[in-house]
Order: structure tokens, then sequence, then C-alpha cells
């Protein structure tokens, strides 16, 4: 066996163990939305109506969807390693398109449960589809040309808050649907429509930097040097989150003031400059920290992450179906299965538990999907069928 073969899985699996990490955290904010009483009315991150237990489990999962973006580029990166650029650019073309379309299909009817599909939910899996859509033109470019690419969106894209900050500025559908949501219902056919929570531009800036960071775990570079680019890459962007952050230079449409909660307080819907550093610096310093750590956790952790398109669809349909049965063993009728505040059926908005009982529903999910992603993920090892990697 080739000596780079133990540093190939080191490699891979802790990129597999951080993407379960980010997994599992995920669906605690899921199910907070569907089973904390306040999650349909409340900010969690209000300083004048939250508590640091909310704050803490909505902020904790902050790291979750740019991480996810980051190591689909990644990931990315390591298969262009063993097909050639044209049919990289075919599978990302291809791949692209079709979390689109499950986006809009069975992600949107998992989180509504309406089986008409009236209303589409454009959140993480459509930008990571898009994003593959631009990175299946731009991987024929070199890797350091991508990376710069990424960087330049992610740092630059918050000049355009000076330009929406306008009192006589008109955003138009391609704003919404590029950089700033306003979470407007645009309908499209036989009372169908589509609501943007995920505009797409910043995300593709992640997903590009996250194909050039790819490089970093290629064989010929040696871990310490690696250890050495993902340490110092994730200090300086908390470093940098820290001068932006506390002189409100630039970086989020929101200036802080007063408080931690504030301070911590960054834009997500789109993800701002600050908002990146804070959760993939990070996540670069955990990537780090994982290549040579293997234990019980990161074991369980690999399994999730190793089928993560698989988890997050068989996540919604769990927890939405364990909503449904809390609905009717609470006593609420059929006449409520449908509220007109809330996008969610079998979900109104005065329904819902303590947070701890949200706690307690998130460790049962979790646990009851481990052994499916198993047994997916080793069925995944075991065979080579093509649609595997669409899934």
């Amino acid at each position: 066996m080739p000596a780079t073969a133990p540093l190939a899985r080191a490699r891979v699996y802790s990129v597999d163990v951080l993407r379960g990490l980010i997994m599992i955290i995920m669906a605690l904010d899921h199910v907070r939305d569907f089973f904390h009483q306040p999650a349909m009315t409340e900010d969690p991150l209000n300083p004048a109506t939250t508590t640091p237990a909310l704050y803490f489990t909505r902020w904790i999962t902050h790291f979750c969807a740019p991480l996810f973006v980051l190591l689909s580029g990644l990931s990315v990166r390591l298969m262009h390693q063993r097909k050639s650029t044209a049919e990289i650019s075919r599978f990302l073309f291809t791949r692209g398109l079709w979390l689109i379309v499950m986006e809009v299909t069975i992600v949107s009817f998992g989180l509504t449960f309406n089986p008409h599909l009236n209303l589409m939910i454009l959140q993480v899996i459509w930008a990571i589809g898009v994003s593959f859509l631009f990175l299946a033109l731009l991987v024929f470019l070199p890797w350091q040309a991508v990376l710069a690419i990424g960087i330049l969106i992610t740092c630059g894209h918050n000049l355009l808050d000076y330009t929406q900050a306008q009192p006589d500025f008109k955003p138009g559908v391609l704003w919404e649907f590029a950089h700033q949501t306003r979470y407007t219902y645009y309908p499209l056919f036989g009372g169908h429509g589509v609501i943007v929570f995920y505009p797409f531009l910043p995300w593709v800036g992640i997903m590009l930097m996250g194909y050039g960071l790819g490089r970093l775990l290629q064989a010929d570079v040696a871990p310490a040097q690696r250890r050495k680019v993902l340490v110092g890459t994730g200090l300086g962007m908390l470093v940098l989150f820290g001068v932006l952050r506390g002189w409100n230079i630039y970086g989020d449409p929101q200036p802080w003031a007063g408080s931690f909660y504030s301070f911590m307080d960054v834009e997500k819907y789109p993800p701002s400059l600050l908002y990146s550093c804070a959760t993939i610096g990070p996540g670069l310093l955990m990537l780090a920290a994982l290549e040579h750590v293997r234990n019980r956790v990161t074991e369980i952790a690999k399994v999730y992450g190793s089928v993560p398109f698989f988890y997050y669809i068989l996540h919604f349909y769990l927890i939405h179906l364990l909503c449904v049965a809390a609905f009717f063993i609470s006593g609420r009728g059929t006449h409520e299965i449908v509220d007109p505040n809330v996008p969610f059926l079998f979900r109104p908005q005065d329904f819902g538990y303590p947070l701890w009982a949200a706690y307690l529903i998130w460790i049962a999910v979790v646990a009851v999907l481990y052994r499916p992603c198993k047994w997916y993920s080793q069925y995944k090892q075991t065979h080579k069928h093509w649609w595997l990697s669409y899934l």
C-alpha cells in the first residue's frame, strides 16, 4: 500500500467528521423551529427577548450552512484529483440542476407537508446547486483564480449594502435572488410560488473558497504545512472579525451596540463577511485539529458526514412526522393543521414546548437516523452506481 494512503484517508476522514458534526448541530435548529413554542413568533437572537440558552442554541447552528457549503466546494476539489476537468464540470452542472429540483420538490415538501407544493422555499440546497453551476464554469480556471474569485465575492459583496441602503433604491427579482432577500413571495404558476431564504451570490463565494482551500488536502501537501495554513487562516479570519466588528468598520449591514448579544448577532441572510469570518474561521481550526483525532465521537460523526444529503432529507421528514404526532397527541384539531401565519402544516403558531424538550427531541432524531445513515454509508462504499454521487 502506498505510504500516502493513510494520510489520504486521514484528510478525507477529517472532512467527513467536521461535516458530520455540523449536520448533527443543524438538526437542533430545525427541531427548534418545529417544537420550540416561540420559534415562529420571536427572533432567538433578539437581545430584548432572548435568554442565554436560547441565544446559544440558535447561534451555535450558525456554523452549519457556511461550513456545509465550504466543505462541498472542498470535496469537489478532492474529486478533481480522480476525474478530468471536463468530467467534473459535467458532474457539477447536472448535480447543481438536480439539487435545485430537489430543493423545490422533496425538500420543500418535507418542510411544509403541503401536497400541492404551493410554497417552494429556496434554502441551502438551492444555494449549493446554484454554486455548483457557477463552479462548473469556473473549474476550468486555475484553482488560485477560483480561490481569488471566492475571496473577492465573500469580502466584497457587502459593498452592495450601501446601494440598497439608499432611500430611492428599488430591488428587483434578480437582486433578491442573488444578494438580499426580503422574503417576498413570488407567484409562479397554478397557485405555486417561491420564497428566497438563501440569496445565492455570497454562497457562491464560500463554495469557490472551499474549492480553492481543497488544494491543501491534496496528497502532495505535507500535513504540517496543511495544518499551518488552516490554523493561520482560521485565526486570521477571527482577528479580522474582531477588528471589523469591534470598530463597526465594514462587513455587516447592522452595526453592533451595547452588548455581547448585539456584537455576535451578524447577518446570515445573506451571509455577511463578518458572519463568514465568525463561522468559517473556527471551522478551519476544527478541520486542522481533527486530522489526527480518531475516537468514538469522531467515528459517529463520520457516519453522518459521509452521507450528508441523505441525512439532510431524512432529518426534515423525521422531524416533521414527529411534529405531526405531537400535534395530534396534544389534542389539536384538524382545523388547526393550516395556520396562515406559518408555512409548515401541523405547526400552528402557538404550538410547541419548552427549549429543553426541543433538545430531547433533537437527541432522539439524531439517534434514530444513525442506523439508516450507517447502512447507506456502507452501501456507498461497496457499490459504485453512478446515481450514488447524486445522493
